[in-house]
């Protein structure tokens, strides 16, 4: 699904939040809350160690930067990120989860990383797409000012 998201065949929320050359940063599509960003390689990668020398190098600052805009934006109680690649017990594309854990989640499920993540699955609660449409534009201008973009 990772590749048909980027590539536009699968309907994304949100849209593309941020671009480079070689990453893609888009709005989690899964249960994991509003404001829960994925970020990940736009060449179709299987494991981290994979990546190649440029795609490693982008890798920290561009996560650094997605988790400053996760804060910025929904102010939680911690910014999770983690490696996401499995689809069906098999690896898949790899993306990273940048996800807000806020504090309305962590009172309602009881628990706190990846508990939390996993109280959320088994809730299936996907966002409205319309909150998902607006904390997208937020995002694109937390990222579009870190970037120096319309500055």
């Amino acid at each position: 699904m990772a590749c048909r998201l980027t590539s536009g065949t699968e309907h994304l929320p949100g849209g593309t939040v941020h671009r480079t050359a070689l990453w893609v940063v888009e709005h989690c599509v899964g249960p994991l809350g509003v404001g829960t960003l994925v970020v990940k390689p736009l060449r179709h990668v299987l494991h981290v160690a994979d990546l190649t020398p440029p795609e490693s190098a982008e890798l920290g600052p561009l996560l650094r930067r997605v988790s400053a805009a996760v804060t910025a934006v929904t102010r939680p109680e911690q910014v999770y990120v983690c490696l996401w690649s499995h689809a069906g017990a098999v690896p898949g594309h790899i993306h990273f989860v940048v996800q807000p854990a806020l504090k309305a989640d962590l009172d309602r499920y009881g628990v706190h990383g990846p508990a939390l993540q996993m109280a959320m699955f088994d809730a299936g609660a996907v966002p409205d797409e319309e909150a998902v449409a607006e904390v997208c534009e937020r995002m694109r201008a937390e990222l579009d000012c870190q970037w120096g973009v319309g500055v």
